[in-house]
């Protein structure tokens, strides 16, 4: 009696599995699809917004044909793909792929390009401190990612069609960059740390001297150092402060303060 309940139940066990097997889900539509087929859908996708449903097909593409232009644009659309669900590391793990196995394509001046957009594209958070966090706990790495990815693109391929755009926003980064510094130096000086602040600061001249945020960096190395009793670096300081800017409101006796640089980018 038990050895026929026994094998019932791995009959009826048997039948659940191949069951199972036969769900549509298991199915998958797409094994007999050509690589011109598994493109097309994968640009579908994309131009619905269905990323993940692309980056499926065209992973499956690469797979299954992986030589040929197919497979090497598949690449490069995962990139992007992944660029557009907000997939930071996987979006520059599959350009960082494409650069290494295909650096001479004649497309990959745009990988480059698409490196840049992919840290460009967390240059909101390079501000988040200013009404939430602690300035001087947040490093603006993705902006100086983005900038070189940027700055390669257009060493290497002055004459591509994405390097004008590379260029304006490698300045928008330039005066990026100066502003964090400049926000920086002025939360030290608003603390009393004036050292701190005059370092910083000169940070912020030395390395952007063009940037419009070097014009307040200026003045608070001047204020930092008159509050420390530094006289000579005070004055050495305000003259080249007067004499860059001439105008400058800080030259009329301004305040050190918080100003929003960014409305400038």
């Amino acid at each position: 009696m038990q050895r026929k309940i026994l094998n019932a139940a791995t009959l009826i066990l048997a039948l659940l599995v191949s069951a199972c097997s036969m769900l549509p889900d298991q199915i998958d539509e797409t094994k007999d699809w050509s690589a011109s087929r598994l493109y097309s859908e994968a640009q579908s996708e994309m131009t619905t917004g269905n990323y993940d449903r692309a980056v499926k097909n065209l992973e499956k593409l690469e797979s299954r044909y992986p030589f040929g232009t197919y497979a090497q644009q598949a690449q490069m659309d995962v990139a992007y793909a992944y660029y557009r669900q907000g997939e930071q590391a996987q979006a520059l793990a599959a350009v960082e792929r494409f650069i290494k196995l295909h650096p001479n394509h004649a497309n990959v001046d745009y990988m480059y390009y698409l490196r840049g957009l992919i840290n460009f594209n967390d240059k909101l958070s390079l501000f988040n401190f200013l009404s939430r966090q602690d300035p001087t706990e947040r490093d603006p790495k993705a902006a100086r990612d983005a900038f070189d990815s940027f700055k390669q693109l257009v060493d290497r391929f002055p004459d591509s069609k994405y390097a004008p755009d590379a260029r304006d926003r490698m300045r928008y980064l330039v005066n990026a960059m100066a502003a964090y510094e400049v926000h920086v130096a002025n939360y030290y000086y608003r603390r009393g740390a004036y050292l701190a602040a005059a370092n910083r600061a000169q940070i912020t001249v030395r390395q952007y001297p063009d940037a419009p945020p070097a014009e307040e960096a200026l003045f608070i190395m001047a204020r930092s150092y008159d509050a420390l009793g530094l006289d000579a670096l005070r004055d050495d300081a305000e003259r080249v402060l007067k004499l860059n800017y001439p105008n400058s409101e800080f030259s009329r006796g301004g305040k050190v303060k918080q100003r929003a640089w960014w409305h400038l980018f």
